[in-house]
């Protein structure tokens, strides 16, 4: 990129063509052979998906604005070329909920941080509307978000309609909550829990990990049973976090414990 000091944005377009059937690999065959491939293209009907190259490199889908070079403007730049026409806005009766491969699309724009602004506005429904609406440079220099074809200096594409702001950029989904440690790991059990004839399957889960950490002193097993192995292999593990002497006994203390992440026993 040539400015990747400014922010990152999305710019979509659209084919021209109709959507779905085999218009996705001709339409692709064709943006290659011309040598102006955006980074994706999309088809909103199949909810088919492709990519022409890094994200993080130049598009080839826009014009220069004089020697300043579009494809190559911000952190990323990274262009969607959508099949459909933009007198027929493609995200009429478009469900996202229904196309996972686009949610995956957004998510990945977002994921490059991106924002959900329209810094441009709306894009206009009308060739006519589009050339009475000017292509701010400063905006687009120094603004990050969606973008039309339409908004891109250098251009004359009034592409690619009035798509619905509610889908594109619309709202990134409520995160999952982050799982607290005590819904993902044992707690620690308490020293007392560790002695000789005591079976449990978390006996069985931390003598798993402390295989996995490289400890296990284990000729069998790890088993349910708390064993002399279970015991030299959690003093391995303890000398390993730099315990020494007694600290490094061979019984679970919580602070060992802890960083040792037992997975949780249901």
């Amino acid at each position: 990129m040539d400015y990747p000091g400014n922010p990152p944005r999305a710019v979509w377009h659209t084919t021209e063509s109709p959507a779905g059937g085999s218009y996705f690999s001709s339409v692709a065959a064709y943006l290659i052979r011309v040598a102006s491939e955006p980074q994706v293209i999309y088809d909103p009907v199949t909810d088919r998906i492709g990519q022409f190259g890094p994200l993080t490199q130049s598009g080839r889908a826009l014009r220069n604005d004089g020697s300043r070079r579009t494809n190559r403007e911000g952190k990323v730049c990274v262009q969607m070329e959508v099949l459909g026409e933009a007198a027929h806005p493609w995200t009429n009766g478009f469900n996202p909920s229904s196309k996972p491969n686009f949610r995956k699309l957004m998510s990945t724009l977002r994921a490059h941080g991106i924002p959900d602004v329209r810094p441009a506005g709306d894009f206009p429904a009308t060739a006519t509307a589009v050339a009475a609406k000017p292509r701010n440079r400063t905006t687009w220099q120094t603004k990050g978000g969606h973008y039309g074809h339409c908004d891109v200096p250098g251009n004359d594409h009034w592409d690619p309609g009035a798509i619905a702001a509610s889908v594109v950029p619309g709202k990134a989904s409520s995160p999952t909550p982050t799982p607290t440690p005590s819904s993902v790991y044992e707690p620690f059990p308490g020293a007392a829990f560790f002695h000789t004839g005591r079976t449990s399957a978390i006996v069985t889960a931390m003598g798993r990990r402390l295989v996995a950490e490289g400890c296990g002193r284990y000729n069998q097993g790890p088993g349910p049973s708390w064993t002399l192995a279970d015991k030299n292999s959690y003093a391995a593990w303890q000398r390993k976090l730099g315990y020494t002497g007694s600290d490094a006994d061979g019984i679970p203390g919580k602070t060992s414990w802890d960083k040792l992440r037992v997975p949780k026993q249901l």
